[in-house]
């Protein structure tokens, strides 16, 4: 039997949701707890949160959850930022501030999302990293409660949450925008479930296309394209939205408000498929933007770091680009490395893409992927000059502009950035901004902005470009010691309750290694079915990054029928090479050891 360990405190920088208390484990004694270590700029982390809803419902007096969010971003540890950020993506539950990343060291956290699961009597039970775990997590919860009932330890009845007073604007967390042919624009007003359509100037109500509560139809949808008019014709519908957390596109017809689903079966995505599949039975994960590009649809999946396209009249879907390494690597697509795009724009032969993990603008030309600015997951800043040693810092939205150039919403930077492809450099043209999550030029040439987190359109400042000299920064994550030489990478996983190793098809795990700079591993790169693996690390590379994807098929026991599962996660794994540094690097894929 393992060791039982006592929960660290939580502390904190502040807490939301709470009603202004400061919460502590001695508050929480009696319930079921449940830690979300998350950060909100991560797709993974909001996969997560949708994936607790339904235990939040389920388990309401006798579970708690917390959100620990420990930020990787600068910007993330703005506490005001968060609150914004937690009421933007409906969190209904206690959030604590972890600012400093206190918590995440003390619960050994080493991946965006981490889970924790503490017994009534303040016990930490389970820890798991990843997303698609919400049913281990309920067999999990039934025994907890079915034990600590039984020994009088559970305590049912209210939490700790207490829901913030409701805002009223006209729009809310407004994701993307476009122009209609009339000269109106279409605006995803994302923390309200719809699709809004506005006068010219950005500021009037026309119309409301969806019921504005989530899941009715549409729930945090983002990117917008409108078709060209002979496809329009064709198809009976005029604009495909992203349904981001729905993971679906559906189709807007204009003059009669008609929504209709064209691709996305609604779950979300956990298994590479080869080939074109149906669009309506294919498996998406959080489409951020679309657009028209290669005559097609191409898709930001950002929840699985690719581009996929979608063929509208034939009612087909396929990858475009990406392998899901969530990482920068250039060349011919599809055999790239993306993070999280999500903001897209053509401009003459280039599909133009905001790289948000990176914090990187790319382009697709010619079949090829290439990088302008941009240096990897961890490196980050407000920093203009030459395209090679500026710096972004989470970038959601794109635009290409007529003479060439590129505008880039530089949303954690708050800021609308020029890459200028002649000089090759960028600039920044309006700052101050709250969030900027998209940038539109209508045919007139004016520019907006959306303002995400100031809930709104602006006109761009026609004001004179300036090049700002900013900090260069690197992630707050503490990185991971390993040694020179011989290391052993060890994926930890157990099956969640009432589940077994799925064998009957082949090998039910797999492991892919892979290091950003790939000098980085000299021996132990690739794919095996083991989820222990020996490398070799190049005492040379002072530090870098592991690319670890690993995965497990697992299905229920004692079932006439057993369902089947895939529990997936992707790290990357900041790590600094040192001589006296541990030869064995362990990773939590799901744990599930109570003790």
């Amino acid at each position: 039997m393992t060791a039982r360990v006592r929960a660290p405190e939580l502390r904190g920088h502040g807490w939301l949701n709470t009603g202004g208390k400061d919460l502590t484990l001695a508050d929480l004694r009696g319930k079921v707890v449940l830690l979300d270590f998350w950060t909100y700029g991560c797709i993974n982390c909001l996969h997560v949160l949708d994936e607790l809803r339904p235990l939040e419902q389920k388990y309401g007096d006798a579970l708690v959850i917390i959100g620990v969010h420990s930020p990787k971003f600068v910007h993330e540890q703005n506490h005001e930022a968060l609150a914004a950020a937690v009421e933007r993506y409906g969190v209904h539950h206690p959030v604590i501030d972890d600012a400093d990343m206190h918590l995440w060291q003390q619960y050994a956290a080493k991946a965006w999302p981490t889970l924790a699961v503490i017994d009534p009597t303040g016990y930490l039970v389970a820890s798991m990293a990843g997303e698609g775990h919400a049913e281990g997590l309920s067999r999990l919860v039934d025994e907890l409660i079915a034990k600590h009932s039984a020994d009088g330890t559970l305590h049912r009845g209210d939490g700790p949450y207490v829901p913030p007073a409701r805002a009223d604007t006209l729009l809310r967390f407004p994701g993307k925008a476009i122009e209609l042919p009339g000269g109106n624009l279409l605006v995803s007003d994302s923390a309200r479930h719809s699709v809004v359509e506005l006068t010219p100037d950005g500021e009037t109500l026309v119309r409301r296309y969806g019921s504005g509560e989530r899941g009715a139809p549409f729930s945090e949808p983002q990117g917008l394209l409108l078709l060209p008019p002979a496809v329009r014709e064709k198809l009976g519908f005029d604009v495909v939205v992203a349904d981001t957390v729905n993971h679906q596109l559906r189709g807007l017809r204009l003059d009669s408000g008609e929504i209709t689903l064209v691709a996305g079966s609604g779950k979300p995505w956990r298994a590479a498929v080869e080939g074109t599949q149906p669009a309506l039975e294919a498996d998406l994960s959080s489409p951020w933007d679309v657009a028209w590009y290669d005559d097609k649809v191409i898709v930001a999946m950002a929840g699985i770091h690719e581009l996929w396209w979608f063929d509208p009249t034939a009612g087909t879907v396929g990858v475009y680009a990406g392998t899901t390494v969530e990482s920068l690597r250039d060349g011919p697509i599809p055999d790239v490395w993306m993070a999280q795009p999500s903001g897209l724009s053509v401009g003459g032969d280039r599909l133009w893409i905001a790289d948000s993990e990176t914090s990187a603008l790319r382009y697709i030309e010619a079949g090829v992927l290439h990088t302008t600015v941009g240096q990897g997951l961890f490196d980050f800043g407000h920093v203009d000059g030459p395209a090679k040693e500026a710096l972004f810092q989470h970038p959601l939205g794109v635009a290409a502009l007529p003479d060439g150039s590129v505008l880039v919403a530089d949303t954690y930077n708050g800021a609308v950035r020029r890459y200028d492809p002649v000089s090759e450099t960028v600039s920044t043209v309006d700052s101050g901004l709250a969030e900027p999550s998209d940038v539109l030029v209508t045919a007139a040439g004016e520019v907006f902005v959306v303002e995400s987190g100031g809930h709104r359109l602006v006109h761009l400042a026609p004001g004179i470009v300036k090049t700002v000299t900013g900090e260069r920064h690197k992630t707050e994550r503490p990185p991971s010691e390993i040694a020179a030489g011989p290391l052993t990478l060890d994926i930890i996983f157990s099956p969640a309750p009432g589940q077994k190793l799925d064998t009957q098809f082949g090998p039910s795990t797999r492991l892919e290694v892979s290091a950003a700079p790939p000098e980085l591993l000299l021996e132990g790169a690739g794919v095996t079915t083991d989820l222990s693996r020996p490398l070799v690390i190049n005492p040379a590379v002072a530090k870098g990054v592991l690319q670890v994807i690993a995965q497990a098929a697992t299905c229920d026991v004692d079932e006439e029928f057993p369902a089947c599962h895939l529990t997936r996660q992707d790290w990357g794994v900041p790590v600094v090479v040192t001589p006296d540094g541990p030869s064995r690097l362990p990773l939590i894929l799901r744990g599930m050891d109570e003790g």
